[in-house]
């Protein structure tokens, strides 16, 4: 015997969820719960996979998937399904099915879990007398974009402006510049993250060829790749400038005193035979 269904779709809900919370998703205008076939799936994004996370037929007994058996709670009374400790991968697509004697009605809500960490990395850097490229990578855990910089000894700027995309889970990833600040940032409607490096520190760390390196707003000084001091205030630095050139002299004199001290010995020695 076959049935003719009538197929009701309500809109897809969007359900913004902070990592590691609990969601409920509760069924929309269901008739006739108790003579019915419910069923709650899961469009995996990371996967692309349609998963069954619950069944129920009238008088028996919820039948849940293995994979989700203590990740979710059925009601019984009322077809909802709560999702607990949810992770960056549980965002997708959530579909309730209810299928009854004369019609199916079927409610959808796109649960967006919070972003993932982000990461600023440097992929290359090139630098002159007066001037530094560099290219960085700011990246996630299902995405990446690439921008250029170019610094010289009175600002920076990025090559074609701010870069922008839109992640695997609906999130925005942008790296921009701010002050001479590189930032890369993620973020949904429900949280974001950064990471933040100043372009002409990374120009010094990774080209390695300035020891005092001039900027609008801060003076680095560094010796070889290594950086040693940051500061806002230009008077600081020529204390710091001015002290590390005393170390490197009494240092040199300590070493010169040991040398002759070591020499003087060995006369000593060699007279005593």
């Amino acid at each position: 015997v076959l049935h003719n269904h009538i197929l009701f779709v309500i809109a897809v809900t969007p359900v913004f969820v902070q990592k590691g919370d609990d969601v409920m998703l509760n069924l929309k205008e269901a008739d006739d719960l108790e003579n019915s076939f419910v069923s709650w799936n899961f469009n995996n994004k990371s996967i692309n996979k349609d998963l069954i996370l619950v069944r129920w037929l009238p008088r028996t007994e919820p039948e849940v998937s293995p994979g989700y058996k203590g990740r979710i709670e059925f009601t019984v009374t009322r077809c909802c399904v709560k999702l607990k400790n949810l992770q960056e991968t549980d965002s997708g697509v959530y579909t309730a099915r209810v299928i009854g004697a004369v019609d199916e009605q079927t409610t959808q809500y796109n649960v967006t879990v919070q972003v993932s960490p982000v990461n600023l990395t440097v992929d290359s850097v090139s630098s002159s007398s007066d001037s530094c490229n560099l290219t960085v990578t700011c990246s996630t855990q299902d995405s990446h974009i690439s921008s250029t910089f170019t610094c010289d000894t009175k600002t920076c700027s990025q090559e074609g402006g701010e870069r922008s995309e839109v992640t695997t889970f609906a999130a925005s990833l942008r790296v921009y510049l701010v002050n001479d600040s590189i930032t890369c940032n993620h973020s949904n409607q429900v949280s974001w993250t950064e990471d933040i490096e100043r372009a002409k520190k990374l120009c010094i760390q990774y080209a390695g060829k300035t020891d005092l390196f001039f900027n609008r707003d801060s003076y680095v000084v560094s010796f070889s790749k290594l950086v040693l001091f940051i500061f806002t205030d230009p008077k600081p630095v020529i204390i710091v400038v001015a002290l590390v050139f005393i170390a490197i002299f009494l240092l040199l004199i300590i070493v010169a005193a040991v040398v002759c001290l070591r020499k003087r010995r060995k006369r000593k020695s060699k007279s005593a035979f």
